[in-house]
């Protein structure tokens, strides 16, 4: 008695579905609305059983909507929709497990990331202030012009454009002043080192 009432519900929505993506090819938005609606809760229901409730499930389940929604036009009317949605369900958790397969092989997991390196390649504090100290001294070195433009858009992240309002000097010329003030700044550190 279960399993024939199991199979009349089987046969009811597969008969429903079938109608409902033949008018959605023919155009109707809200067949192929109701149809993916009601697929949803079975979509999931499949990736979970196949895949695990793991964090990928829901990204699975969308990818087989969108792949369903951009093949839409291959099924043929005549035939039973679940094979169909079936095939490309299992295609795209084939997808899902060669994607994880690929990434597990190139990945490492850390559980807790240093907060800076160990060993002698860290910079200690006094390195630090070196830096800037040197920063401070190359950039002193620098005319007015160039100066102002580091300043402006490197130090407080300043676009061209809000730069040139406060300088009053044209975007090209700025782009300009920063790019020379950059190679001087570097040639200057290059003779430190």
């Amino acid at each position: 008695m279960l399993e024939s009432s199991i199979t009349a519900q089987r046969a009811d929505r597969e008969s429903r579905w079938q109608a409902l993506m033949a008018a959605a090819q023919d155009g109707d938005r809200k067949a192929y609305s109701t149809l993916l609606y009601e697929m949803l809760p079975l979509l999931r229901g499949i990736v979970r059983k196949r895949w695990g409730s793991g964090p990928d499930c829901e990204d699975i389940v969308q990818e087989v909507l969108l792949s369903v929604h951009s093949v839409r036009h291959t099924y043929d009317a005549r035939r039973p929709f679940m094979p169909w949605l079936l095939t490309i369900t299992s295609r795209r958790i084939a997808d899902a497990g060669r994607r994880y397969s690929a990434r597990a092989a190139n990945e490492t997991t850390v559980e807790v990331f240093p907060e800076t390196f160990d060993g002698h390649d860290a910079k200690r504090d006094q390195d630090v202030s070196d830096d800037i100290d040197e920063l401070k001294a190359v950039l002193h070195d620098l005319s007015e012009g160039q100066r102002e433009a580091i300043i402006l858009m490197k130090i407080e992240g300043l676009t061209l454009e809000e730069a040139s309002k406060r300088t009053g000097k044209s975007v090209a010329a700025l782009k300009v002043t920063v790019h020379r003030a950059m190679q001087a700044m570097r040639a200057k550190i290059g003779k430190k080192t």
